[in-house]
């Protein structure tokens, strides 16, 4: 199973090497919601994610994400002591805080220049990251590390740039073709199956010849079984004879 897992994770890390330019260390951007399950499941994130990345790390924070873990109560404290380690970036809501998924998303909006790697449980912004092109998502299932496969925005941001077309493009030299008439409605035409007829040989008369011969052959057929009856004799012992004699 573990041979599976980092066969995964060299494919999905090879997909943004090799298209977005990623390089180690891997900067992984987490908030709190990824703490608090890292904690919960005794995972060292620190030891473990290297690992398992086969590479190293950066874990990296923004000031929004600590202030929300700090307004949410003292039973989030381990988490809060774990994230409090990690290097605190600039997010560009100093003065003017929002909520961890606004501000990790905002960090990734803009083309992901950085390079950063996704670290949450938040689902909502799972949901959002996989919209946005270059951006890898990594989060816990359990006591295990999972990068998530590119998603279909990074795909198909990958063919763009091998075709060196893109989207926009591709639709505008669509609706030319439209407008030239280059384009046509292939229609599937459906053959109706035409009735058949009957069979010719069925429908051929009889020949009398063959059923003369027919008739003639069976009659032969009942005079040779008739010849073999008669010809049947019973033969008596001549003891039987005698006495048969002797009757009056």
């Amino acid at each position: 199973m573990k041979i599976k897992r980092y066969k995964k994770v060299n494919k999905n890390l090879g997909f943004y090497i090799n298209t977005f330019g990623f390089r180690q260390p891997y900067q992984l951007l987490a908030d709190g919601t990824f703490c608090f399950a890292a904690l919960n499941n005794k995972i060292n994130v620190v030891n473990d994610i290297p690992k398992y990345l086969q590479g190293e790390i950066k874990l990296i924070t923004t000031q929004c994400a600590i202030m929300e873990m700090e307004n949410l109560g003292p039973k989030l404290n381990g988490a809060l002591i774990i994230l409090k380690k990690y290097i605190v970036h600039k997010c560009g809501h100093e003065g003017k805080p929002v909520n961890a998924s606004k501000c990790l998303l905002s960090m990734v909006k803009k083309g992901n220049s950085n390079h950063y790697i996704v670290c949450t449980q938040d689902r909502e912004l799972q949901d959002k990251i996989r919209t946005v092109t270059g951006v890898p998502l990594l989060y816990l299932h359990i006591k295990t590390p999972v990068l998530e496969k590119p998603s279909e925005a990074s795909i198909k941001k990958a063919e763009e740039r091998i075709s060196g077309i893109s989207e926009p493009e591709i639709q505008r030299i669509e609706k030319l073709k439209e407008k030239c008439g280059l384009i046509k409605d292939e229609k599937v035409h459906i053959r109706k199956r035409k009735r058949k007829g009957p069979n010719p040989l069925s429908c051929k008369k009889k020949k009398k010849g063959n059923t003369e011969q027919n008739n003639s052959i069976h009659k032969k057929d009942a005079k040779s079984e008739i010849e073999k009856k008669k010809r049947k004799r019973i033969r008596l012992p001549k003891h039987v004879k005698e006495e048969i004699i002797k009757l009056p």
